[in-house]
Parts: C-alpha cells; structure tokens; sequence
C-alpha cells in the first residue's frame, strides 16, 4: 500500500468515527466473512425530510475485523448520510471505500464486507419488521452478544468467497 492510502487507513482507524451501538435504529445488517474472520454490524437511522424524502440520517458500526475494515465502515457511515436507502444500495464498495484511495487487491473484501453489511440493514425483508422496528435474527443487540448468543442460536450472514 502506498503510504497516502496507510495514513489514510491508519487514521480513520483510530479514531472511527460513528462506532457504536445505536439505540432505536430503523434498520440493521449483519455479515461476516469467512476468508478473513472479519464481522460487521450496521445501524441505520433515517429521517424525514421537508420534500419528503426519507434519508439516512445516522449510521453507526461494530466491527471485528482489521484495520482497513474499521476505516472503510467509518467513512461509509459519512459518504451515506442524506441519501435514500436507494441511493445508499447503489453505492458498490469500491464506492464506500474512495474517500480512502485505491485499496489494494487482498482488501477489497473489507470494502465489500461493508457494502454487504449495508445491503443486509437496507433490503426491505431483512431490516424492518411489519411494525417498523428493526428486526434481527437474534435478540441481541451488540455485535459480541451476537456471537455469545443467550439463546443458543444465531445467524451470521456468509459473503460468498
């Protein structure tokens, strides 16, 4: 990696922002990948606007993953703010990650880790329940609960190889 794109990574790793659970979400995604062990959880707020448009108001995101992981999802939860769930899906990892630079060929998966958390929170049969909440495979709320589930089940959404 160049040492623009290392800086770059470096910085917005260590001081992500928009990490953290986020209470009264609208929508929720969670993937993980198998290559890399990398998992990604997405919290999506949404707000009305005057012309009536509904946007994307917050987005905030856990992460177990590497570095470049935690940089992509950070910048993302700012390239998506104001844009309709629309808008928001069309945006390809590639995409998500261009505030950063050209990743290099082994990272691109973070960048599409990313883009599949988004579509996860953002697909209309997986994010909202029938009332409008968000809906999860599991009861927990945390990335880490989770992966501990009380229950004894949980689903984690697989990003083909």
């Amino acid at each position: 990696m160049n040492n623009s794109l290392t800086e770059k990574i470096e910085q917005a790793a260590t001081s992500p922002r928009n990490m953290g659970e986020m209470d009264s979400a609208d929508a929720i995604g969670t993937v993980g990948s198998t290559n890399c062990g990398d998992m990604l959880r997405l919290w999506i707020k949404f707000k009305d606007e005057k012309d009536g448009r509904r946007v994307i108001d917050r987005a905030t995101f856990q992460s177990f993953g590497c570095q470049t992981a935690i940089a992509v999802a950070s910048v993302a939860t700012e390239l998506i703010r104001g844009k309709t769930a629309e808008e928001a899906l069309s945006l390809s990892g590639e995409e998500l990650s261009a505030p950063l630079g050209a990743l290099p060929p082994m990272k691109i998966h973070c960048a599409q880790l990313v883009e599949q958390a988004l579509q996860s929170a953002l697909t209309p049969t997986t994010s909202l329940s029938h009332d409008n909440k968000p809906s999860c495979s599991s009861p927990a709320s945390t990335l880490s609960d989770q992966l501990h589930p009380q229950t004894g089940k949980f689903k984690i959404n697989i990003l083909p190889s």
